[in-house]
């Protein structure tokens, strides 16, 4: 099952929940269950991006995750 990683700036929404594993196999369903566990993460996890075992997506809902993936949520990377 995937492994999400809590930034030092979330653990406030997280009661100070450094990691946690949860069963979703696409990010989509990863957010609705961190959500449905942690609400106060619901706008926080609008504004970033997701680091899935390393590269970066700034819209990965329907990205697939392995059950070993390391999950982090990062500041939007702009370009242009």
């Amino acid at each position: 099952m995937p492994t999400v990683h809590f930034s030092s700036d979330l653990l406030a929404c997280t009661a100070g929940l450094e990691t946690i594993v949860l069963d979703a196999s696409r990010v989509v369903e990863l957010k609705q269950s961190l959500i449905g566990r942690f609400p106060p993460l619901t706008e926080q996890l609008g504004r970033l991006a997701v680091a899935i075992d390393g590269e970066i997506y700034n819209d990965a809902d329907y990205h697939p995750l392995d059950p070993d993936s390391e999950i982090y949520f990062v500041p939007r990377i702009a370009g242009g």
